[in-house]
């Protein structure tokens, strides 16, 4: 779909073109260079940017062009020059991002209808029947397997530790822990079901 000024020129080889005819040009090539710029860009404000500014590079090339330069296809190179625009205005835009800020009254409703970061009724209830089910489940292990178990997984203690604060071997700590950890699974096994189902 290239325009009829870019035919007439190409038809030229643009030996002898001049800026005066660069307007008729531009009108003709204007549509499918912003239509290229819209795809690319996905957005139509900055498409009609991205356009505007092919077509000043464009001039300037053009301008700064010696007369004895030729241009043998001036619809691939206003594509060139189109598609190089519209990649800068993507690089440009994803590092450019995280400084925009929406304006005050957007921010404000945007903020009014974001979901609250505290847990809802329903979490709350949730999360103290399982503190619940976790007391219980402890309450059935022996002393040391209860010691052992809170020491690992509420204190995060590593195993020599552990073996150092109960004064037992290493070995026996990793005894302790075992027969713990199976015997919380196995009265905490119906909410595993619940998850995994």
């Amino acid at each position: 779909m290239i325009g009829v000024m870019a035919e007439k020129l190409e038809g030229e080889a643009c030996s002898s073109f001049d800026l005066r005819n660069f307007g008729s040009w531009m009108t003709s090539e204007q549509r499918r260079i912003f239509l290229l710029c819209r795809r690319l860009l996905q957005d139509a404000d900055e498409a009609d940017s991205a356009t505007q500014d092919v077509f000043l590079k464009a001039y300037r090339a053009l301008a700064k062009r010696a007369e004895s330069e030729e241009l043998d296809n001036p619809g691939k190179w206003l594509t060139r020059i189109a598609v190089n625009t519209c990649l800068d205005k993507l690089r440009s835009k994803s590092w450019k991002l995280w400084q925009r800020r929406p304006a005050p009254q957007d921010e404000e409703l945007i903020l009014q209808m974001a979901a609250g970061t505290a847990p809802d009724a329903e979490c709350l209830l949730f999360a103290k029947q399982i503190q619940q089910r976790l007391e219980a489940a402890q309450g059935k292990l022996s002393e040391r397997q209860r010691a052992v178990f809170a020491l690992r997984h509420y204190e995060a203690m590593p195993l020599e530790d552990i073996a150092e604060v109960l004064k037992l071997d290493v070995g026996t700590v990793k005894a302790h822990l075992f027969r713990a950890l199976s015997k919380m699974r196995e009265e905490l096994k119906d909410l595993y079901l619940s998850l995994d189902g």
